[in-house]
């Protein structure tokens, strides 16, 4: 059963994601090929299995749930979790490349590490690979008791569009798995590369995966598929999963960059990019010192977003796609 959905896994990448992949140089990480990497991957005995469990994991923890909440409504409540700031970012269908890339970002990572280290790079390569399923599974720990949702334009004029009302239901907003992928990603390369002595050689494509980071996060908003306030609970999820490589203060540098850096024209203007940064940063401590109370007490790092889906309007219509 597992070995099909290898497959189905491979082609939902390869058709979401293949043009933002077009790179040229080999010494970029979106040079890499997603296609070679699944076989590199899923090629060696003592990272395939863990590989398909991988794909397990995101199949079990994102599709399986959505949909069958969709076709059985009302077995798990359905918050709204919009901000007025949502209205201040502006609905730019050409982001959607950027935002799709969120899976590719990190098999595309493993395909890099693989291509350059060799065997060498297994055992490290393995750790991501359960990381990241496991990381399918804890945000699933949120959308099993409370799902989320938010005011997405029924846009379909792009067949990318069209894809993504077909096969999301758009129902786990909070917290963003696109987020903390892309965190888990960048921070967690850091730390292999770091472990291997190897941080002067790679700082390029260090940067790279950061500041890809920060253009899939902010494409997320772009095309309207998450609000201000998923961001904040990814980001504390993302403390609360790993506060080693991603502590407050990381969380508060990569904040910072959020609708900030240089650009020649930029959608959101400086006023607004600070208002919702605020917001961000102020909703991700507003989580972070509800869970210092809740730890006393032996609660768990889900009770502040449970508590903040708790207090949102509920959305009863959940097959509404």
């Amino acid at each position: 059963m597992v070995p099909p959905l290898a497959a189905l896994y491979y082609y939902y990448v390869k058709i979401m994601t293949e043009p933002a992949s077009n790179k040229k140089t080999a010494a970029v990480i979106a040079a890499e090929s997603v296609p070679l990497t699944f076989v590199r991957v899923l090629g060696k005995p003592y990272l395939r299995t863990t590989g398909l469990l991988c794909i397990a994991s995101i199949f079990r923890n994102f599709f399986f749930l959505q949909y069958r909440a969709s076709f059985f409504p009302g077995r798990i409540p359905v918050s709204r979790v919009d901000h007025p700031l949502d209205n201040k970012v502006p609905f730019i269908p050409g982001r959607v490349n950027t935002y799709l890339d969120f899976v590719a970002f990190w098999v595309r990572t493993l395909g890099f590490l693989v291509r350059t280290f060799g065997r060498g790079i297994f055992e490290p390569v393995r750790n991501f690979l359960e990381s990241m399923g496991n990381l399918y599974a804890y945000a699933a720990e949120v959308y099993k008791t409370n799902l989320s949702t938010t005011d997405r334009p029924f846009y379909i004029k792009q067949p990318r569009f069209l894809l993504i009302h077909m096969v999301d239901p758009h129902l786990m907003c909070i917290p963003s798995l696109h987020v903390m992928v892309v965190i888990r990603t960048y921070t967690l390369f850091r730390e292999i590369i770091k472990g291997l002595g190897e941080e002067e050689r790679f700082t390029a494509q260090a940067e790279e995966l950061w500041q890809g980071a920060l253009d899939i996060t902010e494409a997320v908003l772009y095309v309207k598929q998450h609000s201000v306030n998923c961001i904040s609970a990814a980001l504390y999820a993302m403390t609360c999963f790993e506060p080693r490589l991603f502590p407050p203060a990381e969380a508060e540098h990569f904040v910072s960059c959020i609708f900030a850096r240089p650009l020649a024209k930029k959608p959101v203007n400086d006023e607004d990019g600070s208002k919702i940064r605020e917001h961000i940063l102020s909703l991700y401590k507003r989580f972070l010192a509800q869970r210092e109370e809740t730890a006393n007490s032996g609660g768990d790092w889900r009770e502040p977003l449970l508590a903040f889906l708790k207090e949102s309007p509920a959305r009863h219509d959940t097959r509404k796609f």
